[in-house]
């Protein structure tokens, strides 16, 4: 029988009746606050006019959405709604905006709002009203609006920003210019102030002139290590922290003077050539804007310029006197104006100006950076880890540790985005870069070991994909100056640069994949593989991403490399993982971003509207594919290589065209089904942990990292790469008679629900739900999958688990609201808003009167009109009682459902790995790390069982660890009931020790030592 515990809570909308069903009098009172706030100083009487039509069209949606935004308060929601409605019509509209520019940062202080506050609401209103800015401005106006490069650029600038306050703090003087007498300077502290301002706008500048469309966070950390140096070379000798001649951080020429640059180099992990490019350009900037006269330094004997080799160094005279400075401050806000007016981007001098109101505080993601330095960037770690270990192998101790006071040679700088991106450019630049940009002889004989030479045809498509992906003609606007350089020219370089790196990591990785399926088939003649066209676009795709990570770019974020060779993101997820598996020397930042597309493309962009994981899906289960016709789910012919070298306009000069691209691309078996390039059975049981679990997690421990380097050492025994291209009909030799499409879908599904897994247990962790609870979680999840797999369609799969969650507990009739689970889900570091505030419904399909098309709503009117009706068999299974008779009853549903005859078997809960730091308090922030390698020479006893715990700041001066250890169980046993001291010796407790990890990596579903395995306290969370 069905329990009256599925019936879903009608919980209390925060939006009453009299929010949604306005009067004609408030709806009038809303569009006059709306007129008053738009012709607040912002628009014209035509802009606003613009404004108010698109806020007419949408106003319904406002009073729909009003809990859903910001606080949940009417008054709130309008503001967001106002901000989110001038915004767009500054961006997308083709007339004038009005006789003063404004930009968002003016629109915000007028709405009384935050930058970070904003960018977390916006995507809100990007999917509910984008179906009125596409009518209103076009089917481009996404694109146009570009609100995920407005997010990514506020990010990059907000850590920028903090990178120069706390290198110009440890270079210069702040808080001892107060006693400006001691200095000999009269208002010493609004002088320092000036300098710093003085950094930032010049910074601007070269933001502005140099850098154009390609604002990545490498180039401009190489601007401001150049804009230090620049400071360190005018600003007076006593206004500094360090004596350049005494402090071993600075390298010396021989027995000469400084080479003041090349120690820059080595302190911020920057490139030599690129700094002094850099600062050239810099250079220029002052001559052409502030009328300064460039001369050698070398021709100045002055204190500043002491005991620094002045070759080829630039000084100007008065740049920072007093009596000049001011001019030149305002020159500089005047340039900045006039290179950005009426733009509607943001102004970068705010985050000098440091107005907390206006920008926010908070965790905020931009591409895959994130604006709270001390929890995203080597999450590995606690927030106090500095770097002492390399990044990689190529990263020297002595060009890894930078001082926090240069003059200090112990102190180290803490991890933070810009350093960990400029470590991992090292990588690029000092491993990649050197390599030949062409085919090696050793590729150059598996090409031309297939059934015809492919040199020529690989070397002329990797031309015409990297182009695209790197357009040569700039996108930059022209200089306002005429002497400076045009940024169209810069734009041409730095594509240029960034293709070539891009070319010779493709080569390399390719190489590498070669050899190995060689090995595997024991042939060199891999012409399956190395004439598939979409594999070849895959592996281009997966090098340019990497590229583009390291120098964290704005402007091309991904999944743009998806749409600018042609491919899909199921194509892309089946070389991720051999693509990190063939390249052993990438850097932990980069596998990690691999990783994180991995399952970015498992959570949802797989199951969007397009994807070739459809065409597969089709094939393996033929019950499917009218629903997923009837959806138009299905992917587009992939773009031959003609046709997007015409698009872009590419050249490829004396090359020859390359033969007809192979029918996958014409014929109905054009998707192919794509493995991540390791086949493996259903049927055969996985022995390796695969990498959606071991590396993806934000507190996975760098032992993991060095088993997964011992890893790829060890024989790769799963079929050829090349079967996972093969056609979606094709029988796979490798999977006892299944065709490709079904191995590729079930090993597909297995991801899936892998992925799955770490997120049930995080949440039932967090929720503190027993293990039968988990179990029951992932049991329905897995039968959702298997059985009801139209829910996934054009959804997150943890809109899903969330309704698994929600519907176990209340068929085992836990008190446990929606409202609770979507308060713990926020936690989570996957966690966004439009997860459970927008999820695609089709009421066609779901036969409900009076309701008809397509909308996206709220997660709990996705769970009571779409979810519990498809689900409610599969719920009744799992309830306490009436299980003798479950499953006889379902057995035709289930099989009236498309259930692949391969999919894997109904599993039980996997055994995952101890994450690292593991948190052993679901109270208090308190994690529990084994000892790391790094400090394992400096502790190491004699006794082979001795653990360390690394706790920061002792409790107390010169305390023992050991009653540090008391202070922490202590703290973690207070106002909760006792389960005993921390126990050092029991792996599960908590505390791991290495070898345990390296053991759980290689278990799937067997006995394990993991933590995991400990009952979890059930208890009954508040109402």
């Amino acid at each position: 029988m069905s329990p009256p515990a599925l019936n879903m809570e009608d919980p209390k909308r925060t939006v009453s009746s009299g929010n949604t069903q306005s009067t004609d009098g408030q709806e009038a009172s809303v569009e006059v606050r709306f007129a008053d706030f738009c012709k607040n100083g912002l628009l014209n009487e035509n802009a606003c006019t613009e404004a108010m039509k698109l806020f007419n069209r949408s106003k319904h949606l406002l009073s729909t959405s009003m809990a859903a935004i910001g606080s949940g308060t009417p008054e709130e929601a309008e503001r967001y709604w106002f901000a989110f409605v001038l915004y767009s019509v500054k961006r997308l509209s083709q007339s004038d905006t009005g006789e003063h520019s404004f930009n968002i940062c003016k629109i915000l202080r007028v709405a009384k709002l935050n930058m970070v506050d904003f960018f977390k609401e916006l995507p809100q209103f990007i999917v509910k009203a984008g179906p009125i800015l596409s009518s209103q401005y076009g089917a481009d106006w996404e694109k146009r609006l570009e609100a995920k490069e407005l997010q990514a650029n506020f990010v990059h600038l907000s850590l920028l920003s903090k990178y120069y306050k706390r290198t110009f703090q440890e270079l210069f003087l702040i808080s001892e210019v107060n006693s400006g007498e001691q200095l000999g300077v009269t208002n010493a502290a609004g002088i320092v102030t000036d300098y710093h301002r003085f950094g930032w706008l010049l910074f601007l500048a070269l933001r502005v002139h140099a850098f154009s469309s390609f604002k990545d966070l490498v180039t401009c950390t190489n601007g401001l290590v150049a804009i230090l140096a620049i400071l360190i070379i005018h600003i007076p000798v006593c206004f500094r922290k360090f004596a350049i001649h005494d402090s071993p951080r600075f390298v010396k020429k021989g027995n000469k003077d400084v080479d003041l640059l090349m120690s820059l180099c080595n302190i911020y992990e920057t490139s030599e050539d690129e700094l002094r490019k850099t600062m050239e350009k810099a250079n220029g900037l002052i001559a052409d804007i502030l009328k300064k006269k460039p001369h050698p330094a070398s021709e100045y004997k002055i204190e500043s310029l002491e005991n620094i080799d002045t070759d080829d160094l630039i000084y100007f005279e008065d740049l920072m006197e007093e009596a000049s400075l001011s001019s030149s401050l305002d020159i500089l806000e005047k340039d900045y104006e006039d290179a950005t007016r009426n733009k509607g981007e943001l102004d970068e001098r705010v985050f000098v100006n440091e107005e907390d109101s206006l920008l926010g505080s908070g965790s905020l993601s931009g591409g895959a950076m994130n604006i709270n330095e001390t929890k995203t960037i080597d999450s590995i770690a606690s927030p106090a880890k500095t770097i002492t270990s390399p990044l990689s192998p190529y990263r020297s101790p002595s060009t890894s540790r930078a001082n926090v006071i240069l003059c200090g040679s112990n102190s180290k700088i803490l991890a933070t985005p810009v350093t960990t991106a400029m470590t991992t450019a090292k990588w690029l630049r000092t491993v990649i870069c050197p390599l030949p940009p062409k085919p090696s002889p050793e590729l150059e004989r598996f090409l031309s070991s297939c059934d015809r030479d492919v040199t020529t045809d690989v070397i002329r498509r990797a031309k015409i994909i990297l182009e695209a992906i790197f357009p040569t003609s700039g996108q930059g606007e022209q200089c306002i100056s005429g002497s400076l350089q045009s940024t169209s020219l810069m734009d041409s370089i730095w594509a240029e640069q960034r293709r070539t790196e891009a070319l010779k990591l493709y080569y390399r990785v390719l190489q590498a994949m070669c050899t190995a399926e060689s090995q595997i088939l024991h042939a060199s003649n891999l012409t399956s593989l190395l004439t598939n066209e979409r594999f070849h676009r895959c592996m281009l795709a997966c090098s340019a991403e990497l590229v583009l990570a390291t120098h964290k770019t704005v402007t091309m974020l991904f999944p743009a490399v998806l749409e600018r060779t042609g491919i899909t993101a199921f194509d892309l997820s089946k070389v991720i993982e051999s693509f990190i598996r063939h390249e052993e020397s990438l850097p932990r930042e980069l596998r990690r971003h691999l990783n994180s597309l991995e399952e970015r493309l498992l959570e949802s962009m797989v199951w969007e509207k397009g994807s070739s994981m459809y065409n597969s899906l089709a094939v393996a289960r033929p019950a499917l594919s009218s629903e997923i016709n009837r959806l138009g789910l299905l992917a587009e012919p992939m773009p031959s290589l003609d046709a997007i070298a015409m698009h872009m306009n590419i050249s490829c000069g004396s090359l020859p065209c390359v033969p007809s691209l192979q029918k996958y691309e014409t014929s109905p078996d054009k998707y192919l089904p794509g493995l991540n390039g390791d086949i493996r059975s259903p049927k055969r049981l996985c022995t390796e942990y695969r990498s959606v679990l071991v590396e993806r997690n934000p507190f996975t421990s760098p032992v993991k990292d060095r088993l997964l380097a011992l890893n790829n050492l060890k024989p790769k025994l799963s079929p050829a790469l090349q079967s996972a291209f093969a056609s979606p009909t094709r029988p796979n030799p490798g999977a006892g008679g299944e065709t490709c499409a079904e191995t590729a879908i079930s090993i597909f599904f297995s991801k899936i629900v892998k992925l799955a897994a770490v997120r049930i247990n995080g949440m039932v962790e967090r929720l503190q739900l027993s293990q039968p609870i988990r179990e029951s979680v992932y049991c329905l999840f897995q039968q959702i999958l298997t059985q009801r797999t139209t829910l996934f369609f054009n959804r997150h799969i943890d809109q899903i688990i969330l309704c698994c969650l929600y519907g176990v507990a209340k068929i085992s009739q836990l008190k446990l609201t929606f409202r609770e689970i979507i308060f713990n889900y926020r936690k989570q570091p996957q966690s966004k808003p439009q997860v459970f505030r927008s999820v695609f419904v089709d009421w066609s399909s779901a036969h409900r009167q009076g309701k008809t098309g397509q909308e996206h709503v709220d997660i709990i009117t996705f769970y009571n009109e779409i979810f519990i009706p498809a689900v409610k068999p599969l719920l009744v299974e799992l309830a306490p009682v009436g299980t003798a008779q479950k499953s006889d009853q379902n057995s035709a549903t289930n099989n009236a459902n498309g259930q692949c005859p391969g999919s894997p078997k109904i599993s039980t809960f996997p055994c995952l790995p101890d994450m690292s730091p593991k948190k052993v308090s679901s109270v208090h922030n308190v994690y529990v790390s084994p000892l790391r390698s790094s400090k394992m020479d400096a502790l190491i006893s004699n006794s082979s069982k001795s653990y360390y715990a690394c706790v920061g700041e002792s409790t107390h001066a010169f305390q023992s660890p050991s009653k540090d250890l008391t202070a922490i169980n202590n703290r973690l046993n207070s106002n909760r009931k006792p389960r005993g001291t921390l126990n050092f010796d029991e792996v599960n407790m908590g505390l791991v020790s290495d070898s345990l990890v390296a053991n759980s990596l290689y278990l799937q579903n067997g006995s394990c030592g993991s933590s995991s395995g400990v009952p979890v306290k059930s208890e009954q969370p508040d109402s």
